[in-house]
Parts: structure tokens; C-alpha cells; sequence
């Protein structure tokens, strides 16, 4: 694996998908533990979850991302399945990092929110 492929995907993410923004801390975790991991199904050629309402919107938003991975990235064709489960859980420690770790946004952890 290469950095350089991990910031490929990192900047393909910031650029295109506001599934890392919703509202709560919980919100943003729960999305890009989901989303990457029906990515992940689906550059490895397994069968993706649909058995959830939940599942099934992780997949719609990771069929768009694997698609669109496919087609601009040439090397996501030629990585096995350990590098892509090693490069998405890489993407999923930063992202957790940039939105919610150093995120300045006080309202990821209100109390009443």
C-alpha cells in the first residue's frame, strides 16, 4: 500500500462525500464505519449488507464511492484484499480524526443536542 493511495481516497472523500458531516459525534462515526465497510465489500467483490434500511443507505452511498474509486484511481484494480482493507481502515482513522478528534464544531457533543 501507498500513502499516496490513502490520500487519493482522503481527498476523494473531503471532496465528495458529506456522509463524514452529520450533525453528532455518533452520527459521523456510525456513517464512516458503515459506508467504508460496504466500500470495502464491494472492492473486494463480497456480496454487500442490505438486510437493514440501515445497511442498504451505507450501501447506496458506498456503491457511488466504489464506482467512482474504480473509475478515477487505475491502482484500486490491481490492490488486493488485504491492502484495501488495510487502506479504508487507514481512511477511517482519519477521517475520525480530521471530523470528529480535531473538529472545533461543539456541537458533536452537546448535551442537549
Amino acid at each position: 500500500m501507498s500513502q499516496s493511495h490513502l490520500d487519493d481516497l482522503f481527498a476523494y472523500v473531503e471532496e465528495r462525500c458529506l456522509w463524514q458531516f452529520f450533525s453528532r459525534t455518533w452520527d459521523r462515526e456510525e456513517n464512516i464505519e458503515g459506508v467504508l465497510n460496504q466500500v470495502g465489500r464491494l472492492l473486494t467483490g463480497q456480496e454487500p449488507l442490505r438486510g437493514t434500511p440501515q445497511e442498504c443507505l451505507f450501501y447506496a452511498d458506498a456503491l457511488a464511492m466504489a464506482n467512482d474509486v474504480r473509475e478515477r484511481f487505475p491502482w484500486a484494480s490491481q490492490v488486493n484484499k488485504e491492502e484495501i482493507e488495510f487502506l479504508l481502515d487507514g481512511l477511517k482513522s482519519r477521517l475520525v480524526d480530521v471530523t470528529i478528534t480535531r473538529s472545533t464544531n461543539r456541537e458533536l457533543n452537546h448535551h442537549l443536542y
